[in-house]
């Protein structure tokens, strides 16, 4: 089995070395940025600079091809609802109309068009940053993170437990699978795709029981060292900050401030290009 889906690896890579903090404060500064803004001039840069950090995070495609596949998909229903449900939603912003193709009501518009481009460079912007947030950062480092920046552990802990559940519940399934594939149950690319999706349903069951099993024995656990009694604990994985992480932590929040500026310069966060 190759690599897992999602799942943290440790690599040797300045982005690696960045306390867990910083790369919060970065992630959440660059999201609040992505949805903030609809300049695609800053949007453009944003997503250079994603596929830039991308390559040098080292991140295998391997690790978020698949999650990649079906946000993908979901972008496009998104698009094409947005063009069903709303077709002049770019006049109605920017001002102006402009007919490429047809007529009437569903008349392929310029500021359509734009506007839902600014859409997918928002995804663009936003889904890099989340891959390499996850697969960077040790989940009970990230724990310690979101305490440190005002979160309560228990929150903190309950993200950690759920991103360390994505490898073992890939694992299970896998298993499952194997054991399927074991009976004579086709369930490789050769068999149809219809069997195929028909047997991984069955696997459904013994996952899901599989992870309560696990749920229930981690909950236990958790119990009888009495977890949540107290206000505040010590972290394991936890590191102090250094210079790097402040270089990180400034040039995120700058960036912010200034991409904001300049999208709500003219009192509207829309780029207008047609004006």
């Amino acid at each position: 089995m190759g690599r897992k889906l999602l799942a943290y690896e440790k690599k040797d890579t300045w982005i690696d070395r960045l306390c867990g903090v910083s790369k919060l404060i970065f992630f959440i500064c660059w999201s609040v940025t992505s949805m903030m803004t609809y300049d695609t001039r800053i949007l453009l840069v944003m997503l250079v600079l994603s596929l830039v950090i991308f390559k040098i995070s080292k991140t295998s495609w391997s690790q978020v091809g698949g999650v990649f596949k079906f946000i993908l998909f979901f972008l496009c229903i998104n698009i094409i609802a947005i063009y069903l449900f709303s077709p002049a939603e770019g006049v109605r912003i920017y001002g102006t109309e402009t007919v490429l193709l047809g007529s009437g009501h569903y008349a392929l518009r310029a500021e359509q068009l734009f506007y839902e481009f600014n859409i997918i460079l928002k995804y663009f912007t936003v889904v890099p940053s989340i891959f390499i947030f996850i697969v960077t950062t040790n989940p009970s480092e990230f724990a310690a993170s979101m305490n440190r920046v005002g979160i309560g552990y228990n929150a903190g802990y309950a993200v950690a437990l759920a991103l360390r559940y994505i490898p073992d519940i890939q694992s299970d399934f896998h298993k499952i699978r194997n054991a399927q594939m074991a009976r004579g149950i086709e369930m490789s690319k050769k068999g149809r795709l219809f069997d195929r999706i028909k047997a991984s349903t069955a696997i459904i069951f013994p996952l899901v029981f599989t992870s309560m099993d696990r749920i229930e024995t981690i909950s236990t656990a958790m119990e009888l060292r009495s977890f949540g009694k107290n206000k505040k604990r010590t972290w394991y994985m936890a590191r102090p900050l250094k210079r790097n992480d402040f270089i990180t932590i400034v040039v995120s929040v700058l960036f912010m401030v200034v991409a904001l500026a300049i999208t709500f310069a003219d009192g509207s966060r829309f780029w207008n290009p047609f004006m």
